[in-house]
């Protein structure tokens, strides 16, 4: 096993101490950083994720998984930031104004992180302007929306509303997820895309940056 399968591996175990010592071993191999954040720590959340979203692991695993990356990405950073390596795109995420519920979102943004994209958290009950001026702001692509009460969802509607007003639905496109959310619903309110769990929002914004 070499350097790069350990660290997936120590991610996938979610064993902190070993993603980060595998890293820096990865490190005083003079590897490249990209190839150590896409080949090792990516790689083992990607495994995660899909291990996840077909019920073969829980919250819990995912939560020491993302511990393990974050404890590699601390020993990793430095060098990201000589190599100058790119994200694979920012994404703006927040729970719409008039709902507090933010355990989802909080599991799409560590999956997301893992899978290599910078994350904007807005928290909960979000105006809509802060989303749109946020993504403005950071320069993302996508902004994603969370809500758990049915009487937020029309929240949602308003936010996609008013990327149309300022003219940026063309720039900035819109996901959806939450409990009272479908793919019928997201399609009425105008969003370009829905993901019923953590596990497919990554997957469909991988998709949504191509």
């Amino acid at each position: 096993m070499n350097i790069l399968q350990k660290l997936s591996e120590a991610i996938q175990q979610g064993d902190d101490r070993l993603a980060a010592s595998a890293t820096q071993k990865a490190i005083e191999q003079q590897l490249q950083a990209a190839e150590i954040l896409n080949n090792g720590l990516i790689a083992g959340m990607d495994i995660i994720g899909q291990r996840f979203r077909d019920m073969e692991i829980f919250l819990p695993d995912v939560l020491m998984a993302a511990r393990a990356m974050h404890a590699g990405m601390d020993v990793l950073k430095p060098l990201l930031l000589q190599a100058g390596v790119e994200s694979r795109g920012k994404i703006i995420l927040g729970t719409v104004k008039g709902d507090l519920h933010d355990i989802g979102k909080n599991l799409v943004a560590i999956m997301l992180k893992g899978a290599g994209f910078e994350i904007f958290d807005l928290g909960v009950d979000v105006e809509a302007g802060r989303f749109i001026d946020a993504a403005v702001k950071e320069k993302a692509s996508i902004i994603g929306l969370s809500a758990l009460l049915t009487t937020t969802m029309p929240a949602m509607k308003e936010i996609i509303d008013l990327l149309k007003e300022r003219g940026l639905s063309d720039q900035i496109k819109i996901i959806v997820g939450g409990a009272p959310l479908s793919q019928e619903s997201a399609n009425t309110m105008g969003a370009n895309s829905y993901a019923k769990d953590a596990a497919s929002a990554v997957e469909t914004i991988k998709a949504m940056m191509v």
